[in-house]
């Protein structure tokens, strides 16, 4: 079974997350809150679970930030695995027909184009794509400073899932809050 060439630029890439069946405007204030949420500094660890490369465990680091003025998100760190580092980043808005980003630089380079996706809660799910691979990237947030993010690929016409990790928030930010000084 061969699911991808590149398994950790190309899919760990996904990690670090259209709009909910409400009216535009409240979709979008709805996301925007969800992609605030997800601002500052994550840390975990995480594993790929199937393919070439299952069991590789490795440890990623990122910092999360809300373009100003749209709907969306940026990524930024990386991921090691013993003594090798791989940069990552992200860049997701919202769109007319949806959300598009990219996920290092695209589909065209090493990393993967995000051709869709939806907010609903607290998760997001958005469509990956690179070449003949599709797939899904879900990050669900489990509490105000924990995240789960799956990312999963087609094979024979079933979701597989590959890549697992578990952030945790290791910034003192309190999304909504005032913090004590």
């Amino acid at each position: 079974m061969k699911l991808f060439k590149r398994p950790l630029a190309s899919i760990i890439a996904a990690t670090g997350l259209a709009s909910v069946a409400l009216s535009p405007a409240l979709a979008s204030e709805s996301d925007k809150r969800f992609f605030d949420s997800l601002s500052g500094q994550w840390s975990g660890p995480g594993e790929i679970v199937a393919g070439k490369y299952k069991g590789t465990k490795f440890v990623c680091n990122f910092a999360g930030s809300s373009p100003q003025d749209k709907v969306g998100m940026a990524l930024d760190g990386g991921c090691r695995v013993g003594i090798f580092n791989q940069d990552m980043s992200a860049k997701i808005e919202k769109a007319a027909s949806g959300y598009r980003g990219q996920f290092l630089d695209g589909a065209k380079g090493k990393g993967l184009d995000v051709v869709g996706g939806t907010v609903k809660g607290k998760n997001v799910v958005f469509a990956i794509h690179r070449n003949e691979l599709t797939g899904a990237m879900r990050a669900k947030l489990s509490g105000k400073d924990t995240m789960t993010v799956t990312i999963s690929v087609h094979v024979n016409k079933e979701l597989v899932p590959v890549i697992g990790m578990q952030l945790k928030r290791v910034d003192t930010k309190s999304v909504g809050a005032i913090a004590k000084q």
